[in-house]
Formats: C-alpha cells, sequence, structure tokens
C-alpha cells in the first residue's frame, strides 16, 4: 500500500524558506504549503502553493493545522518575526505537532568590527546619542516610527517596500531596493552619503551581510539589533536538518 504524503506546513518569508521549498516540491514524500504573511507587496516566486495573510492569531493557525491535517511545522520566518514564531509553538504544542525553526545563523563580531548591541528599536535611539548623524538606517519598514523620536539626525533609510509617509523621520532620503548587495555598492553609498553610523538588526544570512563589512572597511560604527530569543523551539540553520526532520518519523 502507497504511504501518505506528510502534509508540511512551512511558515515562509526567508531565502531560506524559498530554498526549502524548492526541496520540498522535488520530494514526492510531502504535500507541503508555504505561507506568507503578506508585508511584502512582491513576494519572490516560490515553488509551493502559496497562502498569503495572517492566520488569526494561535487559535486560527490552530485551526488550520487541524483542517489541513498537517502533520510537521516549519518555522522559516524572518530572524524577528516574534509573534509569528510565538503562535507557531503555541498552537502546535497545543495540536502535538512537530516544529522546528529554520533560522539564519546571527553574524558575529569579528576583528574590526565596532558594534553596540542593543535589544530593540527604542534602545537603538538611545544608543546613537544627541549628537547630530548621519545614519544608515536598515531596520526595515516595520518599526521606522521609533526613530522619530530623535528628529536631530539624518537618515538613509534603505527598505524593500516603500513604508507610510507618517513613519518616516522628518530628514530622510529613502531609498527601495531588495538585496543581496555588494561590497562595492555599499561602501560608495555609504561614502556619497556621508554616512557614520549603521542601525541594523541583526537578520544573519549573507544577503544583506555586505553594508556591514563595508562599515567595518571603513571604520564606521554599527548599532546592532539583536534578534529576538526563541527558546522553545528547536532551531536548525540549515535545509538539510530541516528536511531529515520532516523525513523522520510521523507525530504520536
Amino acid at each position: 500500500m502507497r504511504q501518505a504524503k506528510a502534509r508540511v506546513l512551512v511558515l515562509g518569508g526567508t531565502s531560506e524558506a524559498r530554498s526549502l521549498a524548492a526541496r520540498l516540491a522535488a520530494d514526492r514524500g510531502f504535500d507541503a504549503t508555504i505561507s506568507l504573511a503578506g508585508r511584502t507587496k512582491a513576494p519572490l516566486e516560490q515553488s509551493l502553493p502559496v497562502r498569503i495573510g495572517g492566520f488569526g492569531g494561535v487559535d486560527g493557525l490552530t485551526r488550520y493545522l487541524v483542517e489541513e491535517r498537517i502533520d510537521k511545522v516549519v518555522d522559516a520566518t524572518h530572524p524577528f518575526a516574534a509573534r509569528m514564531s510565538a503562535h507557531a509553538a503555541q498552537a502546535c504544542a497545543a495540536q502535538g505537532v512537530p516544529l522546528i525553526c529554520l533560522s539564519r545563523a546571527p553574524w558575529r563580531r569579528v576583528d574590526g568590527d565596532c558594534w553596540i548591541e542593543v535589544e530593540n528599536n527604542a534602545a537603538a535611539v538611545a544608543a546613537i546619542g544627541a549628537r547630530p548623524r548621519r545614519i544608515f538606517l536598515t531596520t526595515g519598514r516595520l518599526g521606522l516610527a521609533d526613530f522619530k523620536g530623535a528628529p536631530q539626525h539624518f537618515y538613509l533609510v534603505r527598505t524593500i517596500d516603500a513604508p507610510a509617509t507618517g513613519d518616516l523621520p522628518p530628514c530622510h532620503e529613502l531609498i527601495l531596493a531588495r538585496g543581496p548587495f555588494t561590497l562595492e555598492l555599499e561602501i560608495a553609498l555609504m561614502r556619497q552619503a556621508r554616512i557614520d553610523l549603521v542601525v541594523s538588526k541583526n537578520s544573519g544570512g549573507d544577503s544583506t551581510y555586505a553594508k556591514i563589512a563595508a562599515a567595518r572597511q571603513l571604520k564606521i560604527d554599527v548599532v546592532m539589533i539583536a534578534p529576538p530569543r526563541r527558546e522553545t523551539m528547536r532551531i536548525v540553520h540549515g535545509v538539510e536538518e530541516t528536511m531529515a526532520f520532516l523525513a523522520g518519523s510521523p507525530r504520536i
């Protein structure tokens, strides 16, 4: 008798999720769907069937797991998608659905880096200081309004999609672009804009690391916002480890 395919839900939105989706699409042992939050206006093409939008909190995700008969879940959301990760942990625990987190390893400080490590946007604003500075702000469009509390600075803001106009600091220049970015272009951008401080989330991965390498080469300080902790779930950093988890024994 033919064995039923394992039904997998991938909570996506990252390059790691896209790589996993490609592997799952090529494996006949899985019936998988990738879910995107819908925050990016033009999401990249996926190899799996896609659902877009929120689930409606923990209760909504729990219902989805039951109605779709999901066997396993992979949380491959952005390292800073703390709410979605928390909802996934609660919903999977309630239904006994095995869950794993496929996450990028965070960037590590190396010789030449000058980082001020902080926990959140509010701490980043405080770390910038009172003296007017020229800041390369690369924290994404969500939470930009927090930096309106320090209007004395110039902000070179880079996001994938345009933020709400009311969220932008009063003195800014906006760049809409999606990585990957090269070291040469990041150095040229920072020099042209006379940047003297970079504010970044520690999102890990290769796509946007060039700005950190550029800051190191130009001897520019970096305010680095640490990712939220995911203490209640198993975390892996590779597709192979994730596939091994998915190919393991089904839930009890």
